[in-house]
Protein backbone atom coordinates (compact mmCIF):
# COMPACT_ATOMS: atom_id res chain seq x y z
CA UNK A 1 0.00 0.00 0.00
CA UNK A 2 1.30 3.51 -1.18
CA UNK A 3 2.03 6.41 1.21
CA UNK A 4 -1.28 8.20 -0.68
CA UNK A 5 -3.84 5.42 0.46
CA UNK A 6 -2.05 4.89 3.94
CA UNK A 7 -3.02 8.35 4.82
CA UNK A 8 -6.58 8.69 3.82
CA UNK A 9 -7.47 4.97 5.18
CA UNK A 10 -6.00 6.01 8.15
CA UNK A 11 -7.78 9.71 7.94
CA UNK A 12 -10.87 7.95 7.22
CA UNK A 13 -10.23 5.42 10.46
CA UNK A 14 -9.89 8.32 12.72
CA UNK A 15 -13.02 10.17 11.25
CA UNK A 16 -11.43 12.85 10.20
CA UNK A 17 -12.25 15.55 7.48
CA UNK A 18 -9.59 16.76 4.97
CA UNK A 19 -9.64 20.27 6.80
CA UNK A 20 -9.58 19.06 9.99
CA UNK A 21 -6.38 17.27 9.16
CA UNK A 22 -5.71 20.32 7.48
CA UNK A 23 -6.03 22.56 10.52
CA UNK A 24 -3.92 20.14 12.72
CA UNK A 25 -1.02 20.50 10.53
CA UNK A 26 -1.18 23.78 9.35
CA UNK A 27 -1.68 23.85 5.71
CA UNK A 28 -4.20 23.85 3.59
CA UNK A 29 -7.02 21.15 2.76
CA UNK A 30 -6.18 21.20 -1.16
CA UNK A 31 -2.51 20.02 -0.20
CA UNK A 32 -3.87 17.26 2.25
CA UNK A 33 -6.02 16.30 -0.80
CA UNK A 34 -3.36 15.97 -3.24
CA UNK A 35 -1.35 13.56 -0.38
CA UNK A 36 -4.65 11.21 -0.64
CA UNK A 37 -4.15 11.36 -4.41
CA UNK A 38 -0.64 10.80 -4.93
CA UNK A 39 0.19 14.02 -6.88
CA UNK A 40 2.44 15.55 -4.10
CA UNK A 41 3.96 14.46 -0.88
CA UNK A 42 4.11 15.97 2.48
CA UNK A 43 7.06 17.93 3.81
CA UNK A 44 9.60 16.21 5.41
CA UNK A 45 9.13 18.11 8.51
CA UNK A 46 5.46 17.50 8.88
CA UNK A 47 5.84 13.51 8.75
CA UNK A 48 6.25 12.66 12.46
CA UNK A 49 3.48 15.42 13.35
CA UNK A 50 1.40 13.69 10.31
CA UNK A 51 2.22 10.06 11.51
CA UNK A 52 1.12 10.77 15.37
CA UNK A 53 -1.85 12.87 14.42
CA UNK A 54 -3.14 9.49 12.53
CA UNK A 55 -2.02 7.15 15.19
CA UNK A 56 0.46 5.21 13.43
CA UNK A 57 4.56 5.33 13.03
CA UNK A 58 6.66 6.52 10.38
CA UNK A 59 7.45 3.14 8.76
CA UNK A 60 3.87 2.69 8.46
CA UNK A 61 3.63 5.85 6.80
CA UNK A 62 6.39 4.70 4.39
CA UNK A 63 4.90 1.40 3.89
CA UNK A 64 8.19 0.05 5.42
CA UNK A 65 8.67 -3.73 5.54
CA UNK A 66 11.58 -6.05 4.68
CA UNK A 67 9.80 -8.67 3.82
CA UNK A 68 7.01 -9.72 1.74
CA UNK A 69 4.50 -12.35 2.75
CA UNK A 70 3.81 -15.62 0.36
CA UNK A 71 0.68 -14.69 -0.81
CA UNK A 72 1.67 -11.19 -1.73
CA UNK A 73 4.57 -12.79 -3.60
CA UNK A 74 2.31 -15.51 -4.95
CA UNK A 75 -0.08 -12.45 -6.26
CA UNK A 76 3.09 -10.20 -7.15
CA UNK A 77 4.13 -13.60 -9.82
CA UNK A 78 0.55 -13.53 -11.17
CA UNK A 79 0.84 -10.19 -11.95
CA UNK A 80 3.98 -10.52 -13.67
CA UNK A 81 2.66 -12.94 -16.10
CA UNK A 82 -0.15 -10.87 -16.88
CA UNK A 83 1.74 -7.61 -17.38
CA UNK A 84 3.81 -9.58 -19.42
CA UNK A 85 0.91 -10.66 -21.68
CA UNK A 86 -0.54 -7.33 -22.29
CA UNK A 87 2.49 -4.71 -22.22
CA UNK A 88 5.41 -7.29 -23.18
CA UNK A 89 8.95 -8.59 -21.64
CA UNK A 90 10.13 -5.38 -21.35
CA UNK A 91 7.63 -3.96 -18.96
CA UNK A 92 7.33 -6.71 -16.94
CA UNK A 93 11.14 -6.73 -16.59
CA UNK A 94 10.96 -3.57 -15.34
CA UNK A 95 8.16 -4.53 -12.58
CA UNK A 96 9.95 -7.17 -11.38
CA UNK A 97 13.16 -5.31 -10.92
CA UNK A 98 11.03 -2.22 -9.45
CA UNK A 99 9.58 -4.53 -6.54
CA UNK A 100 13.15 -6.18 -5.97
CA UNK A 101 14.87 -2.84 -5.31
CA UNK A 102 11.37 -2.10 -2.83
CA UNK A 103 12.51 -5.26 -1.25
CA UNK A 104 16.01 -5.78 -1.76
CA UNK A 105 16.59 -8.10 1.11
CA UNK A 106 13.47 -10.57 0.90
CA UNK A 107 14.97 -13.91 -0.69
CA UNK A 108 11.61 -15.37 -1.02
CA UNK A 109 10.66 -12.62 -3.35
CA UNK A 110 14.12 -12.78 -4.88
CA UNK A 111 14.25 -16.58 -5.62
CA UNK A 112 10.78 -16.39 -6.80
CA UNK A 113 11.46 -13.69 -9.45
CA UNK A 114 14.68 -15.49 -10.56
CA UNK A 115 11.97 -18.60 -11.12
CA UNK A 116 9.86 -16.40 -12.89
CA UNK A 117 12.17 -14.84 -15.24
CA UNK A 118 13.59 -18.03 -16.27
CA UNK A 119 10.57 -20.26 -16.89
CA UNK A 120 9.10 -16.82 -18.42
CA UNK A 121 11.76 -17.23 -21.09
CA UNK A 122 11.49 -21.06 -21.17
CA UNK A 123 8.07 -20.24 -22.38
CA UNK A 124 8.44 -17.58 -24.86
CA UNK A 125 11.35 -19.99 -26.55
CA UNK A 126 14.20 -18.47 -25.87
CA UNK A 127 17.42 -19.98 -26.28
CA UNK A 128 18.55 -21.70 -23.00
CA UNK A 129 19.77 -18.88 -20.64
CA UNK A 130 23.50 -19.29 -20.26
CA UNK A 131 23.58 -18.65 -24.53
CA UNK A 132 21.97 -15.08 -23.65
CA UNK A 133 25.13 -12.63 -23.26
CA UNK A 134 24.33 -10.31 -25.64
CA UNK A 135 21.52 -7.93 -27.34
CA UNK A 136 21.73 -9.21 -30.37
CA UNK A 137 21.39 -13.02 -28.64
CA UNK A 138 18.19 -12.15 -27.15
CA UNK A 139 14.85 -11.60 -28.89
CA UNK A 140 13.61 -8.50 -29.47
CA UNK A 141 10.59 -8.04 -26.48
CA UNK A 142 13.21 -9.98 -24.30
CA UNK A 143 15.31 -7.57 -22.20
CA UNK A 144 18.96 -7.84 -22.69
CA UNK A 145 21.17 -9.96 -20.89
CA UNK A 146 18.16 -11.10 -18.90
CA UNK A 147 20.42 -14.80 -18.16
CA UNK A 148 23.38 -12.58 -16.22
CA UNK A 149 20.24 -11.05 -14.37
CA UNK A 150 18.69 -13.99 -13.72
CA UNK A 151 21.61 -15.99 -12.54
CA UNK A 152 22.91 -13.21 -10.15
CA UNK A 153 19.59 -13.09 -8.74
CA UNK A 154 20.15 -16.92 -7.91
CA UNK A 155 23.62 -16.22 -6.39
CA UNK A 156 22.16 -13.22 -3.98
CA UNK A 157 20.30 -15.88 -2.20
CA UNK A 158 22.30 -18.90 -2.68
CA UNK A 159 23.22 -18.42 0.82
CA UNK A 160 20.24 -17.46 2.58
CA UNK A 161 19.47 -17.96 6.16
CA UNK A 162 16.41 -20.12 4.68
CA UNK A 163 17.55 -23.81 4.02
CA UNK A 164 14.81 -24.37 1.40
CA UNK A 165 15.46 -21.32 -0.47
CA UNK A 166 19.24 -21.50 -0.26
CA UNK A 167 18.91 -24.73 -1.91
CA UNK A 168 17.04 -24.36 -4.04
CA UNK A 169 18.98 -21.57 -5.53
CA UNK A 170 21.49 -23.82 -5.03
CA UNK A 171 19.93 -26.09 -7.76
CA UNK A 172 19.43 -24.01 -10.21
CA UNK A 173 23.12 -22.73 -10.19
CA UNK A 174 24.10 -26.22 -10.65
CA UNK A 175 21.83 -26.98 -13.72
CA UNK A 176 23.35 -24.22 -15.08
CA UNK A 177 26.84 -25.16 -14.20
CA UNK A 178 26.29 -28.48 -15.98
CA UNK A 179 24.28 -27.12 -19.14
CA UNK A 180 27.75 -25.06 -19.49
CA UNK A 181 30.09 -27.83 -18.83
CA UNK A 182 31.32 -26.05 -15.44
CA UNK A 183 31.08 -29.60 -13.85
CA UNK A 184 33.80 -29.07 -11.22
CA UNK A 185 31.73 -25.50 -9.92
CA UNK A 186 28.20 -28.05 -10.24
CA UNK A 187 30.30 -30.77 -8.11
CA UNK A 188 31.56 -28.48 -5.41
CA UNK A 189 27.53 -26.96 -4.71
CA UNK A 190 25.98 -30.08 -5.30
CA UNK A 191 28.58 -31.14 -2.19
CA UNK A 192 27.37 -27.84 -0.40
CA UNK A 193 23.67 -28.97 -0.09
CA UNK A 194 22.41 -30.80 2.93
CA UNK A 195 21.55 -34.78 2.09
CA UNK A 196 17.93 -34.12 2.94
CA UNK A 197 16.49 -31.28 1.50
CA UNK A 198 13.53 -29.63 -0.74
CA UNK A 199 16.02 -30.39 -3.61
CA UNK A 200 16.84 -33.77 -5.15
CA UNK A 201 20.20 -33.67 -4.15
CA UNK A 202 20.85 -37.16 -5.68
CA UNK A 203 19.32 -36.65 -9.11
CA UNK A 204 21.46 -33.41 -9.41
CA UNK A 205 24.76 -36.40 -8.94
CA UNK A 206 22.87 -37.98 -11.51
CA UNK A 207 22.70 -35.39 -13.91
CA UNK A 208 26.25 -34.53 -13.30
CA UNK A 209 27.11 -38.00 -13.82
CA UNK A 210 25.19 -38.49 -17.75
CA UNK A 211 26.54 -34.88 -18.93
CA UNK A 212 30.14 -36.14 -17.75
CA UNK A 213 29.85 -39.30 -19.60
CA UNK A 214 30.28 -41.42 -16.21
CA UNK A 215 26.81 -43.66 -17.23
CA UNK A 216 28.05 -46.24 -15.07
CA UNK A 217 28.52 -43.96 -11.99
CA UNK A 218 24.95 -42.98 -12.88
CA UNK A 219 23.11 -46.03 -13.02
CA UNK A 220 24.84 -47.34 -9.48
CA UNK A 221 23.57 -44.09 -8.41
CA UNK A 222 19.81 -44.61 -9.95
CA UNK A 223 19.75 -48.28 -8.99
CA UNK A 224 20.99 -47.27 -5.25
CA UNK A 225 18.01 -44.56 -5.23
CA UNK A 226 15.30 -47.50 -6.63
CA UNK A 227 16.65 -49.84 -4.01
CA UNK A 228 17.02 -47.70 -1.14
CA UNK A 229 13.06 -46.54 -2.37
CA UNK A 230 11.84 -50.50 -2.76
CA UNK A 231 12.89 -50.77 1.03
CA UNK A 232 11.18 -47.99 1.83
CA UNK A 233 8.02 -48.84 0.55
CA UNK A 234 7.86 -51.95 2.04
CA UNK A 235 8.62 -49.97 5.60
CA UNK A 236 5.34 -48.15 4.56
CA UNK A 237 2.90 -50.93 3.51
CA UNK A 238 3.65 -52.78 6.62
CA UNK A 239 3.07 -49.28 8.70
CA UNK A 240 -0.63 -49.11 6.45
CA UNK A 241 -1.44 -52.92 7.21
CA UNK A 242 -0.39 -52.87 10.79
CA UNK A 243 -3.08 -49.44 11.03
CA UNK A 244 -5.68 -51.35 9.22
CA UNK A 245 -5.67 -54.38 11.31
CA UNK A 246 -5.92 -52.29 14.22
CA UNK A 247 -8.91 -50.62 12.63
CA UNK A 248 -9.93 -54.09 11.63
CA UNK A 249 -10.33 -53.87 8.10
CA UNK A 250 -9.31 -56.74 7.13
CA UNK A 251 -10.11 -56.83 3.23
CA UNK A 252 -7.96 -53.59 3.40
CA UNK A 253 -5.50 -55.15 5.02
CA UNK A 254 -5.88 -58.20 2.73
CA UNK A 255 -5.96 -56.08 -0.26
CA UNK A 256 -2.04 -53.98 1.27
CA UNK A 257 -0.68 -57.43 2.07
CA UNK A 258 -1.33 -58.99 -1.41
CA UNK A 259 0.24 -55.02 -3.10
CA UNK A 260 3.69 -55.42 -0.83
CA UNK A 261 4.34 -59.17 -2.02
CA UNK A 262 3.50 -57.61 -5.37
CA UNK A 263 6.11 -54.86 -5.30
CA UNK A 264 8.22 -57.58 -3.22
CA UNK A 265 8.15 -59.15 -6.42
CA UNK A 266 8.00 -56.95 -9.32
CA UNK A 267 11.19 -54.31 -7.58
CA UNK A 268 13.24 -57.74 -7.55
CA UNK A 269 13.56 -57.86 -3.37
CA UNK A 270 14.83 -60.35 -1.15
CA UNK A 271 12.31 -63.44 -0.90
CA UNK A 272 11.43 -62.85 2.62
CA UNK A 273 9.93 -59.78 1.76
CA UNK A 274 7.11 -61.89 -0.13
CA UNK A 275 6.22 -63.48 2.89
CA UNK A 276 6.15 -60.89 5.80
CA UNK A 277 3.03 -58.64 5.35
CA UNK A 278 0.47 -61.84 4.56
CA UNK A 279 2.46 -63.29 8.04
CA UNK A 280 1.60 -60.36 9.94
CA UNK A 281 -2.13 -60.50 8.02
CA UNK A 282 -2.76 -64.14 9.36
CA UNK A 283 -1.31 -64.02 12.86
CA UNK A 284 -3.62 -61.06 13.73
CA UNK A 285 -6.01 -62.73 12.22
CA UNK A 286 -5.61 -65.52 14.28
CA UNK A 287 -5.70 -67.95 11.02
CA UNK A 288 -3.98 -70.69 11.86
CA UNK A 289 -4.40 -72.91 8.90
CA UNK A 290 -2.68 -69.66 6.59
CA UNK A 291 -0.16 -68.79 9.24
CA UNK A 292 1.50 -72.50 9.43
CA UNK A 293 1.13 -72.84 5.34
CA UNK A 294 3.32 -69.34 4.97
CA UNK A 295 5.31 -69.97 7.56
CA UNK A 296 7.77 -72.78 6.10
CA UNK A 297 8.63 -71.32 3.16
CA UNK A 298 9.31 -67.55 5.01
CA UNK A 299 11.52 -69.35 7.52
CA UNK A 300 13.75 -71.12 4.37
CA UNK A 301 13.70 -67.80 2.41
CA UNK A 302 16.11 -66.44 5.51
CA UNK A 303 18.76 -68.60 4.58
CA UNK A 304 18.20 -68.15 0.58
CA UNK A 305 20.86 -65.99 -0.86
CA UNK A 306 20.06 -62.83 -2.92
CA UNK A 307 22.21 -61.91 -5.56
CA UNK A 308 21.16 -58.18 -6.15
CA UNK A 309 23.02 -57.44 -9.37
CA UNK A 310 21.48 -60.49 -11.05
CA UNK A 311 18.34 -58.30 -11.55
CA UNK A 312 18.19 -55.70 -14.57
CA UNK A 313 16.78 -53.34 -12.10
CA UNK A 314 20.31 -53.25 -9.79
CA UNK A 315 22.62 -54.56 -12.15
CA UNK A 316 25.41 -52.09 -10.99
CA UNK A 317 24.79 -52.28 -7.15
CA UNK A 318 27.75 -53.39 -5.80
CA UNK A 319 27.18 -56.03 -3.40
CA UNK A 320 29.40 -56.53 -0.25
CA UNK A 321 30.20 -59.83 0.68
CA UNK A 322 29.32 -60.38 4.17
CA UNK A 323 28.56 -63.22 6.52
CA UNK A 324 25.08 -64.18 6.33
CA UNK A 325 22.67 -63.93 9.58
CA UNK A 326 20.08 -65.97 7.69
CA UNK A 327 20.45 -69.08 9.61
CA UNK A 328 20.82 -67.34 13.11
CA UNK A 329 18.18 -64.89 12.20
CA UNK A 330 15.82 -67.44 11.20
CA UNK A 331 16.52 -69.91 14.88
CA UNK A 332 15.73 -66.63 16.79
CA UNK A 333 12.66 -66.55 15.47
CA UNK A 334 11.86 -69.71 16.02
CA UNK A 335 13.14 -69.95 19.78
CA UNK A 336 10.51 -66.33 20.11
CA UNK A 337 7.77 -68.08 18.39
CA UNK A 338 8.31 -71.58 20.88
CA UNK A 339 7.43 -69.09 23.51
CA UNK A 340 5.59 -66.04 22.61
CA UNK A 341 1.89 -65.95 23.66
CA UNK A 342 0.87 -64.43 20.74
CA UNK A 343 2.21 -67.66 19.00
CA UNK A 344 0.69 -69.92 21.27
CA UNK A 345 -2.19 -71.11 18.91
CA UNK A 346 0.36 -72.24 16.20
CA UNK A 347 1.74 -74.74 18.87
CA UNK A 348 -1.60 -76.13 20.12
CA UNK A 349 -1.51 -77.23 16.02
CA UNK A 350 0.03 -81.07 15.58
CA UNK A 351 1.80 -79.58 12.96
CA UNK A 352 3.44 -77.48 14.53
CA UNK A 353 6.31 -79.88 15.88
CA UNK A 354 6.84 -81.09 12.36
CA UNK A 355 7.69 -77.48 11.06
CA UNK A 356 9.99 -76.99 13.65
CA UNK A 357 11.72 -81.02 13.00
CA UNK A 358 11.42 -79.72 9.47
CA UNK A 359 13.73 -76.49 9.50
CA UNK A 360 15.65 -77.35 12.10
CA UNK A 361 16.99 -80.35 9.93
CA UNK A 362 17.95 -78.03 7.16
Amino acid sequence: MKMYEIIRQRRLAKGMTQEQVAAALGVTAPAVNKWEKGTSCPDIALLPALARLLGTDLNTLFSFREEMTIQEISLFINELSKIQETEGWGRAYEAAMEKLREYPSCDLLILNTALWLDGAAILSGVAPAENIKTVSDTPRNIPPAISDETEALYRSVMDSSDEQIRSQARSMLISRYIGRGQYHEAEELIESLPDKSQVDKKQLEINLYISQGKIEEAARAEEERLLAAAGELQTILLGLLDIALKEERMADAEYIAGVSQKAASLLDLWEYNSYVAHFQLYMAAKNRKECLKILIPMLKSLTHSWEISQSPLYRHVRQKKTKSFGPEMRQTLLEIMQKDEETEFLREDARWNEIVKEISRE
